[in-house]
Parts: structure tokens; C-alpha cells; sequence
């Protein structure tokens, strides 16, 4: 049945791009983009004691490598979608991987501490094409039946790629220095474009299965503007924001009261000018639409609370279970793992049984997990620690590639990468958000400012009730689901 079915997607694609295109090399094209991405994410985070001491830089400098690269993605992968859109999605996913490739190795040749951090906020740049593109390239190419499976095979790549980013980076570092973390990523990036610019159609009709009734693909959508005011002003909004939840870390100061207040001034203009223009960047309709905003709601929910296991545990683990750094990262390694080995089976059940019933699955699986870990006695070690959190994963794993698969089947042509796009941003948003709100709801539990000195028992206390925040998090989610009201439900596929 497998095998039928994906001969069945190449011919489709075949029909859509021509004699000889393969689906399975269109999406090892886009798989790969989602591995850099995800990968330029991940694998600087280790490198920050070796710039420090490099560069002679401090940790408050040298983190900005890390949130160059965080608020380029963050900020413009809306604007980077919606261009996309505009001239061509395969166009710019050819010049988003060119640039995170160079950048790449700009930043591996960087001779100061700041040229570095330029080279990342470009590679950040690439790496929001990439992001963006992926999934409206799914939406364009493969056909309905095997939506799912692609979406879970581009969240599996995703997970491989943040799990292998510290592991590959602190052998790259005690084997090569912190340059080849960089230089790593290029001849990756140079197979990645062999494959888009070989592989990849070009933009042009849609599939008949893939025009939802009502899709706009009038002359009218091809003269559209880009809106460059309402980008420009989305940015602002979403740096202030991130850098808000990042330079705060979890603590209401000055600062962050005034970047919050930057961006909610930011989010009203931003919504006055889009209503006033003639090609907004982000069409306040869209918000109108339950399935939509619903969606992009449960995944920023969901995805905060996913930050809690990459904040709350390597603390419980090292201080409430006394475990060397050696198992602390081996333990962590099992989210990654697990969302790794989830991703695609989640999709093909997705495809079978409907992207509503899944999402629905998903959110249980999270919310049993947390709660099983809010009320874990510390007496269970380990295993009563990593099997909660393999629960947790599993259900993210099986949340996000249905929830995905539902708002991308049937976007319009001249929509999908705004709306890829936008999908990627609440993801993007629940986890900056998490970092800060999760953080501050462990160390308030723990009863410490400091919970590098707090005591295993209070740490245990900050954990328990830090999962139970995050369960009480994907309960309202799951509330949202089973509204009815997030998905059009439709009969599963025979076969």
C-alpha cells in the first residue's frame, strides 16, 4: 500500500513538473533545507565558552551569535514567506540556501567577535527562507494523500537536526576548533542547492487536487504588491518581543517592561496598517478563519510548554538526581530522539485518519505526560523523568505534523508561504516564550534567584510545579481542538 501510494505522488508530481521528477528527491531537497535550519539553530549554542575565549569576549557578548541568528529567523520569516509568494517560491529558496551557505562560511572566516555576529543574522536570513518555503513547497507539490507523511518527515528532519547541532558541534570543537562548527554546514549547503535547483519545480499551476474552491489565483494575485511598511513594522514588533523574553530571562525589569510596551505599540500599528493596505502583508481575514487561528494558537501554546523540558531539565537532572554532565545530555538527547523517530509514522496515521483526530491524540499524549511529570516522586530516578518526557515528545511529535498537515492542505496558491510562514512564527514564539515564562515559573517554584545554587529538593519542587503549569498549558490547547471548531473534519482515506 506504501509503495502504491508513493508511486502515485511521483506521477503526480511528475504531471506537475515534468517527465522524470521524483517526489522522493523533491523532498530530500526540502528535508535537507529544514536540517540547516535546524541545524544553524542548534549546533553554536556549545561553541559559546570557545568565542569567549577567542574573541576575549563575555558571555553577554558572545551570546549575541546565538540571538542574531534567533531574531533574523524570528523576525522576517513572515516577510520572507510572503515574498515567496510574490516571485517565486523556488526563486528564493534557491537564494535563501545560497545565503545561509556563504554565510556560513563568512562566519567560519570571521576575524572579530561582530563580523561574526553579522555572518549570523545572514545565515539567520537563509535560514527564515528555508523555514518559510519548506512547507509551502509541500503544499504546492505533493498531493493531498500524502501530505501528512511529507509534514512529518520535514518535522523529522527538524528534530534531527536540533538533537545532532550540540553533540556534532562539541566534536567539531575538541577535534577542529570553533571555525569548523561554521564550516561544517557549507558542503551541506552546496548539496541542499544542487538538489532545489535540480529537483524542485518551477512555480507555476497547481495540481487540480490542490485548488480549493475559491482559490485566487487571478492576475490580480500576481500584480500584488510587496508590503514593505507592514514588514518592516511586523520585525520591530517581533524584536522587541523576542528580545524581551531573551535579555529579560525571566526576570520583569525595566528593560523588558519597555520592550514590551515597544511591541504592543508595534502589534497596534501593525494591524492599522494592514487594514489600510492594498496588499497587506498578513490579511486581517486570515484571523477571521477558526481553523487558522486556532491552529496557530495551539501551536505556540504547545510549543512553550516544550521549551519547559530544555529549561527545567538539565537543573532536576544535575541537582535533584545528582547525574554527571555525560548523562544529563544523554537523558535530554531522548526528546530529540523520540520526536526524530515520531515525526513520519505520525504523518502517515495523519493521512489515514484525519489531521483532527491526531491533533486531538497528540495534545492527550503531551498533557498525560506533563501531568505524570508534575507528580513524579524523585524516589523513580530516571526513569521517572525520561519516560514522562518520551511521552511528552511523542505526543508534540504527532501534534505538530497533524496540525501542520491541516492548515497547509488547502491554503490558497497565493498564500502558502505567508502562511508556512506564519506557522513557523507561533512555533517560533512559543519557544522564545517559553524560555523566559517556563524559566521564571521554575525558579518562582523553587523558591531561589538562583537555581544553579538551589537545593535538589526545592528544585524538585520547582519541576513538579512547572509541568503542572505546562499541563494546565496543553489542557487549554486540547480545549481549543476540541472546540470543533479547529479542523473540517473529513472521512479517512480508505486503504
Amino acid at each position: 500500500m506504501v509503495k502504491s501510494t508513493d508511486a502515485e505522488t511521483s506521477e503526480a508530481l511528475a504531471g506537475r513538473a515534468g517527465p522524470g521528477v521524483s517526489v522522493r528527491w523533491v523532498l530530500a531537497g526540502l528535508s535537507l533545507s529544514m536540517l540547516l535550519s535546524s541545524l544553524g539553530t542548534s549546533i553554536a549554542n556549545v561553541g559559546l565558552p570557545a568565542l569567549a575565549h577567542a574573541f576575549g569576549a563575555s558571555f553577554q557578548q558572545v551570546q549575541w551569535v546565538v540571538l542574531a541568528y534567533l531574531l533574523a529567523v524570528t523576525t522576517l520569516i513572515v516577510g520572507v514567506g510572503r515574498l515567496g509568494d510574490l516571485i517565486g517560491r523556488r526563486r528564493l529558496l534557491l537564494a535563501g540556501v545560497l545565503l545561509f551557505t556563504v554565510a556560513s562560511a563568512l562566519c567560519g572566516a570571521a576575524p572579530t567577535l561582530w563580523l561574526l555576529i553579522a555572518a549570523r543574522a545572514a545565515q539567520g536570513l537563509g535560514a527564515a527562507v528555508m523555514m518559510a518555503l519548506t512547507m509551502a513547497f509541500v503544499g504546492g507539490t505533493v498531493p493531498k494523500a500524502g501530505t501528512g507523511r511529507a509534514m512529518g518527515l520535514l518535522g523529522t528532519m527538524s528534530a534531527i537536526g536540533t538533537a545532532l547541532g550540540p553533540s556534532l558541534g562539541g566534536v567539531l570543537i575538541s577535534g577542529f576548533g570553533w571555525r569548523s562548527v561554521f564550516l561544517a554546514t557549507v558542503p551541506l549547503g552546496l548539496v541542499t542547492l544542487i538538489l532545489v535547483r535540480r529537483h524542485l519545480p518551477a512555480d507555476g499551476p497547481v495540481p487540480a487536487d490542490r485548488q480549493p474552491p475559491g482559490d485566487r489565483q487571478s492576475p490580480r494575485a500576481t500584480r500584488s504588491r510587496f508590503d514593505l511598511p507592514g514588514t518592516v513594522l511586523l520585525a520591530l514588533t517581533l524584536a522587541a518581543y523576542a528580545l524581551a523574553m531573551t535579555l529579560g530571562h525571566g526576570h520583569f525589569g525595566a528593560l523588558t517592561v519597555v520592550l514590551l510596551a515597544a511591541a504592543a505599540l508595534g502589534a497596534t500599528l501593525f494591524v492599522r496598517v494592514e487594514v489600510r493596505a492594498a496588499s497587506p502583508l498578513v490579511r486581517p481575514a486570515m484571523f477571521r478563519d477558526p481553523a487558522l487561528s486556532t491552529s496557530l494558537a495551539m501551536s505556540t501554546l504547545v510549543s512553550t510548554v516544550m521549551m519547559a523540558t530544555l529549561v527545567v531539565g538539565p537543573f532536576y537532572l544535575s541537582r535533584a538526581l545528582r547525574l554527571d554532565d555525560a548523562l544529563v545530555g544523554l537523558v535530554l538527547s531522548a526528546g530529540p530522539l523520540v520526536a526524530a523517530l515520531t515525526g513520519v509514522p505520525a504523518g502517515r496515521v495523519a493521512d489515514r485518519f484525519g489531521a483532527y483526530r491526531m491533533t486531538v491524540a497528540g495534545l492527550g499524549a503531551s498533557a498525560a505526560g506533563c501531568v505524570l511529570l508534575a507528580v513524579t516522586p524523585t524516589a523513580l530516578g530516571v526513569l521517572g523523568y525520561a519516560g514522562p518526557l518520551v511521552i511528552v515528545t511523542a505526543g508534540y511529535a504527532v501534534f505538530q505534523t497533524a496540525n501542520n498537515t491541516a492548515v497547509m492542505a488547502d491554503v490558497p496558491a497565493d498564500r502558502r508561504g505567508v502562511t508556512s510562514g506564519m506557522l513557523n512564527l507561533s512555533r517560533n514564539l512559543g519557544l522564545i516564550t517559553g524560555t523566559s515564562v517556563m524559566g521564571a515559573v521554575f525558579a518562582f517554584a523553587s523558591s531561589t534567584d538562583d537555581v544553579t545554587t538551589a537545593g535538589s529538593g526545592a528544585v524538585a519542587t520547582g519541576m513538579r510545579v512547572t509541568f503542572a503549569v505546562a499541563a494546565v498549558l496543553v489542557l487549554a490547547a486540547l480545549a481549543l481542538a476540541a472546540s470543533g471548531r479547529a479542523f473540517t473534519r473529513r472521512p479517512a482515506r480508505a486503504g
